[in-house]
C-alpha cells in the first residue's frame, strides 16, 4: 500500500513528498529535534561510527534534507560527500548550514531522484542515508540503484523508522506517533499533512526483517539490522 502525503492529490509519491518537503522546510531541523528530543542526533553519530573502520573517502548521502547525516560524515574525515535530495527548499536550508560551517568545499549538495541517480556505476566508497528510504516510490529500485553506485567492498548505511514490539513501549510510542506529534507537527509547520504523513508511512515501510529482504534483493550482502532505543529506529548494514 502507498501513503501519501496529500490524498486528495493526484500527483505521484515523489511529486508529493517534494511538495511536503519544501513546505516544512523552513521548520524542519526545529521540529526534528524537538519531536525525537534530539535523540535523533545520537542516532546518526552512532550510524556513522559503524564506518569509521572503512575509513570511506568518496560518501554519497542519499535524501540529504538540510544535510544533518552529511555533516555528521564529517567525522569520517572523507575527501568528498555528495548530497542529493528532490525538494529544492530543504536543500537550500542545507547549502546555508554548510556555508555557515564552512564546509561547502567538502559537501556537494545536488537536486535529484534518488531512485534514478546520476552516477557511474561504481563511484562511492560509501551511501548513507537517514530517515529517507521510507519515502521512496519505490523501495527496492531506489535500493538497488544505492547499489549500483557504490564500489564493490562499499558499505551502505541506512538509519530509518522501525516499529516497537515490546509492552508497554509499543503503546506509548504509537499514541505519541499517532495524537501528540501529528498536533505539535500541525501547529509549528502548518502542514497538517506532513505530520500525519509521517506515522503512516512509518507504519506501512517494512522494518527489521522485512527490510532486509529487499535489502539483499536489491542487490547487498552481509546484511544486517541493529535496533536502537527500544526499536524507534533501526540502523541497517549492506555491503557490495
Amino acid at each position: 500500500m502507498t501513503v501519501l502525503p496529500y490524498k486528495e492529490q493526484e500527483a505521484s509519491k515523489k511529486e508529493q513528498v517534494a511538495q511536503m518537503f519544501n513546505n516544512i522546510s523552513h521548520k524542519y531541523d526545529f521540529l526534528n529535534h524537538l519531536l525525537s528530543g534530539g535523540i535523533d542526533i545520537l542516532w546518526r553519530k552512532k550510524a556513522i561510527k559503524l564506518l569509521k573502520a572503512a575509513q570511506p573517502k568518496i560518501i554519497l548521502d542519499i535524501a540529504t534534507g538540510t544535510g544533518d547525516f552529511a555533516i555528521e560524515a564529517l567525522a569520517l574525515k572523507p575527501e568528498k560527500i555528495v548530497g542529493v535530495d528532490i525538494s529544492e527548499g530543504m536543500l537550500n536550508v542545507g547549502k546555508e548550514k554548510i556555508k555557515k560551517l564552512g564546509v561547502d568545499n567538502i559537501i556537494e549538495m545536488q537536486l535529484g531522484d534518488s531512485e534514478r541517480l546520476l552516477f557511474e556505476d561504481n563511484t562511492f566508497d560509501a551511501v548513507i542515508v537517514s530517515f529517507g528510504v521510507r519515502n521512496f516510490e519505490n523501495l527496492e529500485k531506489g535500493l538497488t540503484d544505492m547499489c549500483r553506485v557504490m564500489k564493490p567492498g562499499g558499505t551502505c548505511i541506512v538509519l530509518e523508522f522501525s516499529k516497537p514490539k515490546s509492552f508497554p513501549f509499543k503503546q506509548i510510542y504509537n499514541f505519541y506517533f499517532k495524537y501528540i506529534l501529528p498536533t505539535i507537527g500541525n501547529m509549528v509547520s502548518k502542514d497538517s499533512s506532513a505530520y500525519t504523513y509521517l506515522p503512516e508511512s512509518v507504519q506501512a515501510f517494512p522494518d527489521g526483517e522485512d527490510f532486509l529482504k529487499v535489502y539483499h534483493k536489491a542487490g547487498f550482502t552481509q546484511t544486517q539490522c541493529l535496533p536502537l532505543t527500544f526499536g524507534i529506529s533501526t540502523i541497517y548494514i549492506g555491503k557490495k
